[in-house]
């Protein structure tokens, strides 16, 4: 007998990150029921691992800064893709994200005087990067898990969502396990906040862990009936590390270039020379990405596939006091002591830019009651992410999509509901648990991955991406014969497949939108079409019933527009 669970609350939060954890505060400081459900234990999540910081015009440090600053700066990194509404709305409401963190007791680096310090950090014109160490989204994530405790917001872990419930392209909410006791949740909700991440796990070398960013909210968006926008546009990390496997990808802070780290190939050349003379190691990252994939592409770099990074050269005690946190990781994963030799490294998938179509205002989705916030969404940042933006954008929308789901929940009369929805994902998880085929779920994820470095990595072109079409067809194919076993260490192998169904739409959607976009933009080469085309200003957004659409981005404000300019990045790290 299966064992299933019914629970009932007004508003469902799917991910118990960042963005995930302030929207349930703000839902639960409203009054409004509230349950959060993650895969990972929430002091796990993906947030703990953002180091850099978080933007804010607060003007601590440098007083002529505004919000209209930092959009400008915002829409000029995105390549102009970014959504001009949605930057207005994370850079004017950056100042109050700032403070509820306060309110909830995070700690941040403060001046002597008690003002919030603030850095350079990416192309921004002013110091407006507040940061807590090198552990900032640690510092975030633990804040939001207090306050949730503090307010009794009931939170689920190791719940893995499979299906959202949908009747008549409105949500009632959703379906899924137990990933240690394989019990099944029925949970019924009025709305649906979705902040399961991106999809970057789906190349081999990323940033995110295993069974995390495995493309999860795509697929549970666009088999609601959602839509996907600019999954092409994925930012590459140039220092993720290549060894051991389990490892590989992990990042390497920009502060270690930052700090006068050196890039080198194999020849034992200083290659940035070659590709931003003047800025050198401290360009931007889709720059550096770009180099260190032309260094390993053209043979020059480590028989590995690599480049060195090297910081051996800086003295002892500023790599002990700068870069802690870079000299611990080597000397755990590699018992490699870095004030002495090189790092080997290259390019890492850290960031998906793009995510489900949402609109600007409220994150609403096509999909009434359906929002989506995050790594998950899309809108801000276009063909480049402006670094320290990603925080930022959890604790405005966070705020904004709790308290729109909270009024569409009150502005209900009654609660949909639909037998063959909740049926149909019943049967989805009998039928994978009934699957004794002879592939491995695993195999197939590691093809996926090896698939998209092949032909959908830091260049592309239409070759290689028409190429891996034709593999990911294979492969899906090859879904079809999965093998499920649960044991007694739990059901693990049922969401590594449902993790499969994620990567492999995923998978598809940037490989289609890949192709669509003829241009090189941002974060977006395309070795075929090198340069960047203005008819191709636009968001792609993509279902499988549609297929690419172009849509319109909507014009710059004026007083936007004229405060967007080349910014100095004279002797600061432009990341």
């Amino acid at each position: 007998m299966v064992k299933e669970q019914k629970i009932s609350t007004s508003v469902l939060v799917i991910g118990t990150g960042g963005s995930g954890l302030r929207a349930a505060i703000e839902l639960a400081e409203q009054g409004v029921d509230v349950l959060a459900v993650g895969k990972r234990p929430r002091n796990d999540a993906h947030t703990s691992l953002a180091a850099g910081g978080i933007n804010a015009a607060l003007g601590t440090m440098d007083e002529e800064d505004s919000w209209q600053q930092h959009a400008a700066d915002t829409i000029k990194e995105s390549y102009y893709l970014a959504n001009p509404n949605t930057v207005e709305i994370v850079a004017r409401g950056a100042a109050r994200g700032i403070e509820d963190l306060e309110r909830y007791g995070m700690g941040f680096a403060r001046e002597e005087d008690g003002r919030i310090s603030q850095r350079f950090f990416g192309a921004h014109k002013f110091r407006r990067t507040a940061f807590a160490g090198d552990y900032t989204g640690l510092e975030i994530q633990r804040t939001l898990v207090r306050r949730s405790e503090q307010l009794d917001i009931p939170i689920m872990d190791s719940v893995y969502i499979t299906r959202l419930l949908v009747r008549d392209n409105q949500v009632f909410g959703a379906y899924g396990f137990d990933i240690n006791t394989g019990t099944r949740y029925l949970i019924h909700a009025d709305a649906v906040i979705l902040a399961a991440g991106g999809h970057n796990r789906i190349w081999r070398r990323t940033s995110s862990r295993r069974d995390e960013n495995t493309g999860d909210s795509f697929r549970l968006a666009v088999d609601a009936g959602a839509r996907l926008r600019d999954p092409e546009l994925v930012q590459f990390h140039p220092s993720g590390i290549i060894e051991p496997e389990s490892a590989a990808g992990t990042l390497i802070s920009e502060a270690a270039r930052g700090e006068g780290g050196v890039l080198r190939n194999a020849l034992g050349e200083r290659f940035m020379e070659r590709y931003d003379p003047i800025r050198k190691e401290l360009s931007t990252r889709d720059r550096v990405a770009l180099a260190a994939y032309t260094e390993i592409k053209e043979g020059r770099g480590t028989t590995n596939g690599g480049v060195w990074l090297d910081v051996s050269h800086l003295p002892r005690e500023t790599i002990m006091d700068r870069l802690p946190r870079v000299y611990q990781t080597m000397l755990e994963v590699q018992m490699l002591d870095i004030t002495r030799d090189p790092i080997e490294i290259a390019p890492t998938a850290h960031y998906s830019m793009g995510g489900v179509w949402v609109k600007p205002e409220d994150h609403s989705t096509d999909v009434d009651g359906l929002y989506a916030i995050g790594e998950a969404s899309s809108g801000l940042h276009g063909a480049n992410r402006l670094g320290g933006n990603s925080l930022i954008e959890l604790l405005v929308f966070g705020r904004i999509v709790g308290r729109a789901a909270a009024d569409y929940s009150a502005s209900l009369c009654a609660q949909p509901r639909s037998v063959e929805a909740i049926a149909q994902a019943r049967s989805e998880i009998d039928g994978l648990l009934a699957a004794d085929g002879q592939e491995n779920v695993r195999a197939l994820q590691r093809a996926i991955r090896d698939m998209m470095t092949e032909h959908a990595g830091v260049v592309r072109d239409e070759a290689g991406l028409k190429m891996g079409l034709a593999k990911l067809h294979d492969i899906e194919e090859r879904m079809a014969s999965i093998g499920i076993h649960p044991d007694i260490a739990g059901y693990q192998d049922l969401a590594h497949a449902f993790d499969l169904m994620g990567s492999a739409l995923a998978a598809r959607a940037t490989l289609e939108a890949a192709i669509e976009r003829r241009e090189t933009r941002g974060c977006h080469n395309r070795s075929d079409y090198p340069e960047l085309d203005p008819a191709l200003q636009v968001n792609l957004v993509w279902s499988p019933v549609t297929g690419i659409v172009r849509e319109l981005i909507p014009a710059v404000p004026a007083e936007i527009q004229k405060l967007i300019q080349e910014v100095s990045t004279v002797g600061k790290l432009v990341e």
